[in-house]
């Protein structure tokens, strides 16, 4: 049996575990380092960074509000993809946040140089080891939980930031900032590409999303806020900081903002700066290990990792995940050089970008009838595109040892995939079904379909009890006679005529205009009739057995159920799940005997209810 992670998140809570990931290194450090790369022009560097993320995190909002299962990256592409696509990015995205959660970590020993001047290398990776433990405990204690402390951390970190703003802006000096763009604007695009890895917190939501409740509506909200905000605090904190600190103290610099702070606070404000910038990795490490976490944890649900990284603790939590990805951090930070695999886990994040943007385009074009994402990137596919043109020449200019990475992580997941994996799985994906249409061949994809479906049952319980209230006071018919299509649509007609206030021949008009769309066999015997109805807020359901069976034409089997829905416009989104919902309950084991062998009306509308 498949265990379920608890859905506790919320908008506030998802904001603050982004927010909390992308604040750390993406501005307390690199700023010293692109500024050497751009000079002043370097917050443009920021905002084109900013921009160039936002066919990533669009594409990825619309296949969280599809697809909110834990470890989303990888379980996206997995199912528009196919697997071995879905390994790569499964262990990209995990190899990436693992290594940025782990050199956050590190950028926590570092700042407590300012605390405690003179410890050595060792000590700085002791220190950080520590607070790996930390983040073990808060995460193993509880999504919830870890999502209060993120929040508790974040707000505390805005404040002084908002403070280093405001306060900062009265001591800036003009000629700071000339001249702007010194080295020219290709420097600033190039180092666009370099900082771009500091939005990286963004993708870490959906990782989460099968712990979020709502997640139609709060993971756009989270992303969309938190990028929003996060992008702002950038480029003020970026401009405040030229402006305070002489260029040749913020090249190179590690420490750019306690630089800052310390021109117009003096040591006091650089010790405040650092003891936020601490705070930052702080946030940036219980979210990565809580992110990186679920990815393992889902592909070993699909047979792609052994069964023990599925494994969920009493209080909810993929307790040996957490552990196992832990273990590999300290392994990082004990033992290998952090500084020179940036690259790489900024490559890491790009190739999961392209592929994301891709899975968004596989599963619109497959035209899959469950892929009913809650929010739509909009300007499709022309945005996807763009992503994917954009983030492919990043990973070619930031040189060799990225494409190399590519190559890499390309051949390590396929090996693994072919040993591990391939013979454990036989799962269909979007791309079937894309590959099927282009060869001029409908084949249905049943298993993906199915899954979509329970996705969406599973997470729209909304819809669920409003759907139950329509099934009460659905009109049932009890028929005990052959009926012919013309017959059976009079009767319908005539039904529905007073409660949508239509003429019976009108009705009759409309569902013959719908005639295309509007038979579904959902399996022999039992047929979903929909029509489109004149007015606002108007939904009803009439539900039909017929003994005999009601023949539609010449070669059809007989239909003993029907579920007839009319519905206005505005309703289009109900309709669909509420659809969902009725595949479901004619699906069920032994619907077909209850129902045919039903006493009356009440006991068919029993077995309805009893269902959803």
């Amino acid at each position: 049996m498949v265990q379920k992670l608890k859905k506790d998140l919320k908008v506030f809570e998802l904001f603050c575990i982004s927010s909390g990931a992308m604040i750390s290194s993406g501005l307390f450090v690199l700023p010293g380092i692109a500024f050497s790369e751009a000079g002043p022009s370097v917050v443009f560097s920021y905002i084109i960074a900013g921009i160039f993320i936002i066919p990533a995190f669009l594409s990825t909002a619309e296949l969280a509000t599809a697809m909110p299962k834990a470890g989303g990256n990888y379980f996206f592409t997995d199912r528009s993809l196919g697997p071995w696509i879905g390994t790569l990015v499964g262990l990209s995205d995990w190899f990436s946040l693992a290594l940025k959660s782990a050199f956050a970590l590190i950028g926590i020993g570092s700042f407590a140089l300012l605390f405690f001047p003179g410890i050595g290398e060792m000590q700085i990776k002791i220190i950080a080891v520590i607070f790996c433990v930390l983040s073990i405990i808060v995460n193993i204690a509880g999504i919830k939980h870890s999502g209060r402390f993120q929040a508790v951390l974040v707000i505390f970190l805005f404040s002084i930031l908002a403070f280093y703003i405001i306060y900062g802006s009265f001591f800036l000096e003009g000629q700071r900032y000339t001249p702007f763009v010194p080295y020219g604007f290709n420097s600033v695009f190039a180092t666009a590409g370099l900082v771009c890895i500091s939005f990286g917190g963004l993708t870490k939501i959906p990782n989460v999303a099968e712990e979020v409740k709502n997640p139609g509506r709060t993971i756009p909200m989270a992303m969309i806020l938190s990028w929003l905000v996060v992008s702002i605090f950038y480029a003020f904190v970026v401009f405040i900081t030229i402006g305070l600190v002489s260029p040749d103290q913020l090249r190179d610099s590690l420490i750019p903002v306690s630089l800052g702070a310390k021109s117009f606070l003096g040591v006091p404000g650089s010790i405040l700066l650092g003891f936020a910038a601490l705070l930052a990795y702080i946030t940036t490490a219980t979210a990565g290990v809580l992110a990186a976490s679920r990815t393992p944890f889902a592909m070993s649900r699909d047979n792609l990792m052994p069964p023990v990284f599925q494994k969920i603790s009493r209080r909810g939590t993929p307790v040996y995940s957490i552990l196992i990805t832990s273990g590999f951090m300290i392994f990082i930070i004990l033992f290998l050089s952090l500084e020179a695999l940036v690259k790489v886990a900024s490559t890491a994040f790009l190739f999961v970008y392209i592929f994301n943007n891709l899975s968004v385009i596989s599963m619109r074009q497959s035209k899959i009838p469950y892929y009913q994402p809650k929010y739509k990137a909009p300007f499709y596919p022309y945005l996807q595109i763009i992503g994917i043109l954009a983030y492919g020449f990043l990973i070619i200019e930031m040189g060799l040892v990225a494409i190399i990475s590519v190559i890499a992580f390309s051949v390590v997941s396929l090996l693994w995939y072919l040993t591990y994996g391939r013979k454990k799985i036989k799962r269909e994906c979007a791309l079937d079904h894309l590959v099927c249409r282009a060869r001029g061949r409908e084949e249905k994809i049943c298993t993906l379909n199915k899954e979509l479906r329970t996705i969406m049952l599973d997470t729209d319980t909304a819809t669920g009890k409003q759907f139950k209230e329509f099934v009460k006071k659905a009109i049932i018919m009890d028929l005990d006679k052959v009926l012919a299509w013309e017959n059976f649509l009079k009767m319908i007609a005539g039904e529905l005529s007073a409660r949508l206030g239509l003429n019976p021949r009108k009705i009759q008009r409309l569902i013959k205009r719908d005639r295309r769309d509007f038979k579904i066999l959902i399996h022999s015997g039992v047929m979903c009739i929909n029509f489109v109805v004149p007015g606002k807020n108007k939904f009803e359901i009439v539900m039909v057995r017929d003994k005999k069976g009601i023949t539609f034409s010449k070669g059809d089997s007989n239909i003993y159920a029907a579920f007839i829905m009319a519905y206005s416009r505005d309703q289009k989104d109900f309709f669909l799940n509420s659809f969902v919902w009725i595949v479901d309950i004619a699906e069920k084991t032994n619907f077909d005997e209850k129902w045919l062998n039903a006493m009356d009306a009440k006991e068919l509308k029993r077995i309805v209810l009893e269902c959803i």
